[in-house]
């Protein structure tokens, strides 16, 4: 991809996504309809940025140290889901917006 064009796509996709999150707040119902696409989206934000700025290096110097990054989350999304939506529950009725504040609040 040419230089000059990697700043718009940049500031497009990040439109977008303060788009979705704008309508997801002001349109409760369709923000449930799409809760799985949004998880599979945060996890695939995690991954690549990771991939790009820590497991190639890991993986340079040690070929298995980059598995724990990926696995994580993916057990993470997939069978811890019930403790996550716990935490969101707990966090908006304490109305927490921060690991510090959730920390206190325990």
């Amino acid at each position: 991809m040419q230089g000059w064009l990697v700043i718009p796509v940049s500031l497009l996709y990040l439109g977008l996504l303060f788009w979705i999150a704008w309508y997801g707040d002001k349109q409760r119902g369709w923000l449930a309809k799409w809760r799985p696409w949004i998880y599979s989206l945060s996890i695939a934000v995690y991954c690549t940025s990771w991939t790009f700025y820590g497991t190639v290096g890991q993986a340079s110097s040690n070929p298995w140290s980059f598995l724990p990054i990926y696995i994580a989350p993916i057990i993470v999304f997939t069978l811890g889901w019930r403790i996550l939506a716990r935490l969101i529950i707990v966090a908006k009725r304490e109305h927490i917006t921060s690991i510090a504040d959730f920390i206190a609040a325990r």
